[in-house]
């Protein structure tokens, strides 16, 4: 049974002053998400709590948190799933803090602008004619709600800080999406390898498994995107061919 009251630990401070946990009893109900705690807590509590939300439905990525150390959408994870009654929610850690549960992202659009956009070629057929498995494919990427969560738990990205370098799951989704779409003309093979960073990757799937559209970003996205710039770079037949015929 779900207890009457929970403890929520919620991060409580800003960039400039920095902060602490501060602990708040919330009384439950069934059913009861850990965004409707937050909202509690807005509205009979603490009104300065600032959280950033939106559809409540898992399908707006807004609510974005650290549930107990995991990146997390609020309204998706119930309370019930902590049956000791204490929960620790925090922001992402992976972004700049604004204040309390509010990160500033925009690094994530700033570097979505960087990458070529669908490229057709002049004489594109329309409408399109595609092979359901290559609609099939790309559908998959065109599921991700931006949630950033994938991007949160990314370990070059989260503990080493490489903004500079690696673009983060959430665009080798996008660059995945564009690069295996079969209308489109564009060659982004240079910019993985260069300022995307995709060789930063080493395939540990913690990507993959916080995705709340349970998309196979390491298998479907990223391994593939790896495998086309290792084929173009370091692929010694190739070289030998290109020297040979001395064509790309």
């Amino acid at each position: 049974m779900m207890a009457e009251k929970i403890t929520l630990n919620v991060f409580r401070g800003d960039a400039e002053g920095g902060g602490e946990m501060k602990a708040y009893e919330v009384p439950t109900f069934d059913g009861m998400v850990v965004l409707d705690a937050v909202h509690y807590i807005q509205a009979h509590q603490d009104s300065s709590l600032a959280c950033r939300w939106n559809c409540k439905a898992a399908k707006c990525g807004s609510c974005s948190a650290e549930v107990d150390g995991r990146p997390k959408l609020m309204c998706k994870t119930r309370v019930d799933q902590y049956p000791s009654g204490n929960i620790t929610v925090g922001p992402l850690k992976a972004f700049p803090l604004i204040k309390d549960l509010v990160t500033d992202v925009s690094w994530n659009y700033r570097r979505a602008q960087k990458i070529p956009p669908l490229t057709l070629a002049p004489d594109a057929p329309k409408p399109f004619v595609m092979q359901q498995m290559d609609v099939d494919r790309i559908q998959e990427f065109r599921k991700c709600i931006e949630c950033f969560l994938c991007q949160d738990v990314c370990h070059v990205l989260r503990e080493h800080g490489r903004t500079d370098a690696f673009f983060g799951p959430r665009q080798m989704v996008r660059l995945a999406a564009l690069e295996m779409h079969p209308m489109d003309t564009a060659d982004r093979r240079a910019q993985l390898r260069g300022e995307a960073g995709v060789g930063f990757c080493n395939i540990t799937k913690c990507c993959t498994e916080v995705c709340p559209e349970h998309i196979h970003i390491t298998d479907n996205a990223i391994i593939p995107l790896k495998e086309r710039v290792v084929d173009d770079y370091f692929d010694p037949v190739r070289k030998l061919i290109q020297i040979v015929t001395g064509k790309k």
